[in-house]
């Protein structure tokens, strides 16, 4: 019992494996057995007819249309094979085939380029993946097909994964050339690039040069639409129209792609010329809805259609104008005739597009031939049984051998015959040498080398050898900068170094980025931050001094005006470090030295005229308190120091000024940045300002022994050794630093120095106002003076004698006293009187402890 289970067992496994390795009846059109299978792809049907817009189901649907003319095409591929079997071509070697219908669709196609490249012709096998598919031998040795450019390139690039030659009788895209990207595919047919070149000597023979033109939308259409109209460009043919309709008759907007060019075509009516890159189908639809627009023009045909006799059968095709077409050469046709005078002797078992044609025809029996086309297409849209016994199919074939001829396109045809002994040809070459009718020994092509040197690949050169041979080399990789785009080449091609470059054993150039300091950079939104926080410490410092207008720490400080004037400096200062942000400009690059140099001057101006004046107002010498008098004119000093900056800046955006400029020095950037023009008139204009700060240094270091509290001068030569500390080390660094930071340097030195100077000229005037408002009144401030005039006495005597005096109510030295007493006197007064005069103070409203008419005099 138990071995009668196992054996039901083993049978039903046997059974189920033998059924799902037989061909799907709705899958392979046709099918012979040989020793060597050939596989073809034709469109015998124009679409796939789907019941839903969308489908929800991954599987192949029904095709209809039934195509007449493709139909013979794949009866051309089994006559040619026939005819190499029946001579002596392959001596006992039996070509079969299978031929799959491609519905005019890439995912048909792909479905039956992966039954094709599977080990065996079953609906349960699948292609094995491997990492090497140079030992895998597949079932079908090679590929006919297909017809449409846009399917050939998809089957290709599955073809290639185990370089299973392709060779396609009609698919004429220029990019199929490429053997980089299609390295097993042949053909029998040119590309394009000559098709649209004799286009374009037409039209200019003809003298037409406005035109329109009409595509497919896909890698055919698009790469001839490209071709043909770099071609009409060189040779002054204008393009008044580019219209571009769907690939395949499966979408649902063809007809309404096909209205609105039709409209297009009537709206254009100087165009009188109109070249048309469409499939059959396109053009059949195309010109029955011209017919009814009454549209008479030129038509110039591609390949695709020019012979189709779809298209010669229009009822009143005459009424569309002229076609002009294309075409491929023509072979000898007369064998192919003789086969479909007698197709109706051919076997048919294992042939379905036969039996379809059979049903067909037999459904059009009653038509004339004229309307046999169009009874065949309709038909062909629904659901006909396939199978038709051998006196209907004899009787079909042996009444209609004429019209089958009539829809033969005898270039295609010939391409097809073409392919196959290609084929032929090439298999009697590989069975020379082994046993071509066992299939496991038909192995893939290896072949041998017998070179002194390996090519040198794509990115290197020959490097010749001490050998005498000029085939002995090394290869030797392409420096940077240099590359090689071809294998064995003698030397390395040089790039342009301005605009491009290349890394070592490079195969092209590459183009250089463009850099400079960007906004988004993050130290150019650092050094932003920082300028934008200077700016509001400005704004703040100048509310401040405007809300204690009348204290006598902003009076001492040469008063609000002067104030603000420094405080607008240091905000154009700070500005003007936007300018060296972002792609350089002429504008930015001309502003941003100006807009720095003349208000950073202009700040140092207003700081050298209260340095002046407080050496005025503590000088004890009157000789030099005399010339300083004569010296200290605020507002001319002010004018004539900045006066000389904009002189300098005006000469030099005159002469030299800064511009834009592409710095190409580095290997692999161009750096965009703006040249100074002249490092002279750089170099002075910064002079010009270390000159003002140097002098603005030694007025400020010899009053630095003020009041405690008021003690400006000492603040200013603090900022003027920042300043000159930032900008010495400025040169050095800005001299060595290259590329987009370079901006960054200067932006850092002017923050430094700008905020050196602000730090110390206001930050201690705001703390009195702000923490030590005791002190910032009027009789605090003339105590703090007459204490630092007692101080400053020539000794403690003459202190002790002076404060007696005081003390009497004496306010004028006694004529009878000591000279040295006299002489301690007048400069005392001179002092007080001159720094009174600094801080204009109202000596009326001094501490009643200090004499009335000593105040006076103060």
């Amino acid at each position: 019992m138990a071995l009668l289970i196992i054996l039901i067992t083993c049978f039903v496994i046997i059974l189920a494996t033998s059924h799902s390795c037989q061909t799907p009846d709705d899958f392979v059109a046709a099918t012979s057995p040989g020793h060597i299978i050939v596989g073809g792809l034709f469109a015998i049907h124009e679409k796939m007819l789907s019941s839903e817009d969308y489908p929800r189901r991954p599987q192949i649907q029904k095709c209809v249309g039934f195509e007449i003319s493709v139909f013979l095409q794949t009866l051309a591929m089994i006559h040619s094979i026939e005819m190499i079997n029946n001579s002596t071509l392959l001596s006992g070697v039996k070509l079969g085939y299978e031929i799959y219908d491609t519905c005019t669709e890439v995912t048909v196609a792909m479905a039956a380029a992966l039954r094709i490249l599977s080990k065996f012709n079953c609906s349960r096998e699948t292609v094995e993946f491997q990492c090497d598919y140079s030992s895998y031998i597949p079932r079908v040795k090679a590929v006919i097909g297909s017809g449409y450019s846009e399917i050939t390139m998809a089957v290709s690039r599955m073809l290639n994964l185990q370089l299973m030659p392709q060779v396609s009788y009609e698919s004429t895209a220029e990019i199929l050339s490429d053997k980089i990207r299609f390295p097993s595919f042949l053909r029998t047919v040119p590309s394009d690039f000559y098709q649209t070149k004799a286009m374009v000597h037409l039209i200019q023979k003809s003298g037409w040069n406005w035109i329109g033109i009409i595509t497919t939308d896909d890698d055919y259409g698009r790469l001839a639409l490209n071709a043909f109209a770099i071609q009409t460009a060189e040779k002054n043919v204008c393009i008044a129209f580019k219209e571009v309709l769907p690939a395949f008759f499966s979408d649902n907007t063809i007809d309404i792609r096909i209205n609105q060019t039709l409209e297009k075509i009537m709206a254009e009516a100087q165009v009188n010329v109109i070249v048309v890159f469409l499939r059959q189908f396109h053009v059949f639809s195309l010109f029955n809805k011209a017919i009814e627009r009454n549209i008479n023009k030129i038509w110039i045909a591609s390949d695709n259609w020019s012979t189709a006799t779809k298209i010669t059968t229009i009822p009143n095709v005459k009424k569309i104008g002229k076609v002009v077409g294309f075409a491929f050469k023509r072979g000898n046709m007369s064998s192919f005739h003789s086969f479909l005078q007698n197709l109706h002797m051919f076997p048919s078992d294992n042939n379905k597009p036969l039996h379809e044609c059979a049903m067909l025809l037999s459904a059009c029996a009653h038509v004339k031939d004229s309307e046999l086309s169009q009874c065949i297409f309709n038909h062909s849209q629904g659901t006909l049984p396939y199978k038709a016994n051998k006196e209907v199919i004899k009787k079909n074939f042996f009444l209609r051998n004429d019209f089958l001829w009539d829809y033969a396109e005898p270039g295609l045809i010939h391409s097809i015959q073409l392919a196959v002994f290609a084929l032929g040809y090439a298999i009697r070459d590989l069975c020379q040498a082994q046993d071509c009718q066992n299939p496991n020994a038909f192995q893939p092509w290896e072949q041998i080398q017998s070179k002194c040197s390996l090519e040198c690949r794509p990115g290197q050169m020959k490097k010749t050898t001490r050998s005498q041979h000029i085939c002995c080399y090394e290869c030797v990789n392409c420096p940077e900068n240099h590359y090689s785009n071809q294998t064995d080449m003698d030397h390395c091609l040089l790039c342009n170094n301005e605009t491009h470059w290349a890394p070592v054993r490079s195969t092209m150039c590459f183009e250089k980025e463009v850099e400079y300091f960007n906004w988004n950079d993050s130290l150019a939104i650092l050094l932003l931050a920082l300028s934008l926080l200077g700016i509001i410490f400005v704004l703040a410092i100048g509310i401040i001094f405007t809300r204690n207008l009348n204290t006598p720490v902003v009076k001492s400080s040469g008063g609000l005006m002067v104030c603000y004037v420094i405080l607008l400096c240091h905000l154009l200062n700070f500005t003007s470090t936007g300018f060296f942000i972002g792609e350089p400009q002429d504008f930015t690059c001309k502003s941003r030295q100006m807009l720095f140099g003349v208000s950073f001057t202009l700040c140092i101006s207003c700081i050298l005229m209260k340095s002046l004046k407080i050496l005025l107002a503590f000088s004890f010498d009157p000789k030099l308190q005399n010339f300083l008098k004569c010296l200290y004119k605020p507002i001319p000093i002010i004018f004539t120091c900045t006066g000389i900056q904009v002189v300098i800046c005006t000469l030099w955006l005159i002469f030299a000024a800064p511009a834009v400029e592409e710095n190409v020095s580095l290997p692999r950037v161009i750096i965009l940045e703006c040249e100074e023009g002249s490092i002279l008139a750089f170099g002075t204009m910064l002079g010009y300002i270390a000159i003002l700060a140097f002098i603005c240094f030694i007025c400020a270091f010899k009053g630095r022994k003020l009041p405690e509290n008021y003690n400006e001068a000492k603040f200013i030569t603090f900022g003027m050794l920042i300043y000159f500390i930032a900008w010495i080390t400025f040169i050095p660094v800005y001299a060595t630093t290259f590329g987009k930071y370079l901006p960054a340097v200067e932006i850092i030195v002017i923050l430094i120095s700008n905020y050196g100077i602000l730090c110390c000229t206001f930050f201690p005037k705001c703390y009195v106002i702000i923490c030590k408002q005791e002190t910032n009144t009027k009789s605090a401030f003339l105590k703090t003076i007459y204490s630092y005039s007692s101080h400053s006495a020539d000794g403690l005597a003459m202190s002790h004698a002076s404060l007696d005096s005081i003390n009497s109510n004496i306010t004028v030295a006694n004529p009878s006293s000591s000279g040295k007493s006299a002489t301690w006197q007048k400069g005392k007064d001179l002092q007080a009187q001159a720094f009174a005069h600094l801080c204009r103070v109202n000596a009326t409203s001094i501490s009643k402890t200090l004499p009335r008419k000593r105040i006076s005099s103060i």
